[in-house]
């Protein structure tokens, strides 16, 4: 099984620059970054993206993906107008930044449905594939190769349950087969972190099975720790390993079981984590390491790749 790794680039935003991030990936041999997004993102010039590229380049570092930190991208679920206009004009922006990065695909969750507005869930999901028919039309006209969208961890986020996975990418697998040449595929990014429980902690859907169901649709990954109610993220460094759910070699055995499913090759997966306590001279120093013994465990199970 052809398996890339790469990382997230979530855990800097807001104390360490870009370049210390392409010269760490440098040293420890990582040449897959997914850009996650930050608040200027959607307004910097194109001439930002053109000179961070050239950065990564110089470091070794292709910039592959795009992808959301923040659930920038929700307002399709929002029964507010002005916030589903918002969010298309965001989505096309973040396709044009993804082209102006050489990036392969863009994409994130694909949004959140007020907890007291669950009514109108159905709604927002054909909300939500209207637009996304759209912009798979625009993906294509900027020269990327698919859109990705995330599987989440509960029910107000479509989608989280196997059977709104496959309806949902189904409708827009089968509309990409309709005009192949003027759309592009949309798959999903999962992420083995995720599950899902209720709203008693019951686990309705664990994060391996859910993960494996996916796997016809996937054309990336995440890779995190998380706990058994999918409660928080974190790395991989002994401690982390102790008392998380997520068994790096158990994850190798899945992709190996599954490697003539998946729709896309080489697949990437990107190690996610928000780091330690942001804003703290205490802890903001402790990134590195965080990011070195992950990179490292992760390595000892899939190699130098």
């Amino acid at each position: 099984m052809e398996v890339e790794l790469g990382i997230k680039s979530d855990p800097i935003e807001a104390r360490y620059s870009f370049e210390w991030l392409f010269e760490l990936l440098e040293e420890l041999g990582v040449r897959n970054l997914q850009l996650g997004t930050f608040p200027e993102l959607f307004t910097l010039e194109d001439g930002f993206f053109l000179e961070l590229r050239e950065k990564a380049a110089r470091r070794g570092v292709r910039i592959r993906t795009c992808f959301t930190t923040h659930r920038d991208l929700g307002g399709f679920f929002l029964e507010d107008p002005y916030r589903q206009r918002a969010s298309q004009r965001m989505f096309e922006r973040f396709i044009r930044v993804g082209a102006l990065l050489g990036a392969e695909s863009v994409g994130g969750n694909p949004g959140c449905v007020p907890r007291d507005r669950m009514e109108s869930k159905e709604r927002g999901i054909a909300r939500y594939l209207g637009q996304m028919k759209e912009l798979m039309g625009v993906a294509r006209r900027e020269g990327l190769k698919r859109l990705e969208l995330e599987p989440m961890s509960c029910l107000a986020e479509p989608p989280t349950l196997p059977e709104e996975l496959e309806r949902m990418l189904g409708e827009l697998s089968s509309h990409h087969r309709v005009d192949p040449e003027g759309t592009v595929p949309v798959y999903c990014c999962s992420d083995i972190g995720h599950g899902y429980a209720d709203a008693e902690r019951r686990v309705v859907h664990d994060n391996w099975s859910l993960f494996e169901r996916q796997v016809p649709f996937m054309s990336s990954f995440h890779i995190k720790n998380t706990d058994r109610h999918f409660d928080a993220t974190f790395g991989f460094s002994a401690a982390e390993r102790a008392r998380g759910i997520v068994d790096l070699e158990r994850l190798r055995g899945l992709l190996e079981r599954n490697a003539a499913r998946f729709p896309v090759r080489p697949l990437v997966g990107y190690f996610e984590t928000g780091g330690p306590k942001i804003g703290r001279d205490y802890s903001d120093r402790d990134l590195e390491k965080n990011l070195r013994e992950s990179r490292w465990a992760i390595q000892a199970v899939f190699g130098r790749v």
